[in-house]
């Protein structure tokens, strides 16, 4: 993402888009998982509905509102990490370094789910899948982020002067005097 200031719109909007990304990484990824290794990814998503208590809502339908509610978190996540990034990428950091920030990004937040607030609300949540699936889950996630946030900076740097399109490309960001 370019240094300048986003408005709060298109932040929301870059973090929506690159929240779903990274959610849908880990829904293909543990899908994946589960029809490797023989098992149920819908196992997972009525874990979801039952780790965020929602399962009263839709009794009927606890893997689609297990799913709903991940994506919903996970459109959260964007935003925050979309927020995050601006607020980084105004000290100086580069397009470049997007997919490493995001990566430890991402392993914090496993981290602190798995070994703290998981634990704590839903004790059964942490055996459907095991920690490392899990933890390349929020990486993939975190790379799916970075490269949506990435193209949404490229598409910006497109729309500079030519002038300052190739300063932009040869540092890895823009600099908000452009």
């Amino acid at each position: 993402m370019a240094t300048g200031r986003l408005s709060a719109t298109e932040l929301i909007k870059r973090g929506v888009i690159a929240g779903a990304a990274g959610g849908l990484a880990e829904i293909v990824w543990v899908s994946l998982y589960a029809t490797i290794t023989g098992g149920n990814a819908a196992n997972l998503a009525r874990g979801v509905t039952t780790a965020a208590g929602v399962t009263a809502m839709l009794p009927a339908a606890p893997v689609t509102v297990g799913i709903a509610v991940h994506m919903a978190l996970a459109v959260l996540l964007g935003i925050a990490l979309t927020c995050l990034w601006q607020a980084l990428a105004r000290r100086g950091f580069g397009v470049n370094s997007l997919a490493v920030v995001m990566l430890a990004a991402l392993a914090a937040v496993w981290a602190v789910n798995f070994f703290v607030i998981l634990p704590a609300i839903s004790p059964p949540f942490i055996t459907l899948i095991p920690y490392p699936v899990s933890l390349i889950s929020k990486l993939l996630f975190g790379l799916a982020a970075a490269e949506t946030l990435r193209r949404g900076a490229a598409t910006e740097i497109a729309g500079l002067p030519p002038a300052v399109r190739v300063r932009a490309a040869s540092s890895g960001k823009v600099h908000p005097s452009h």
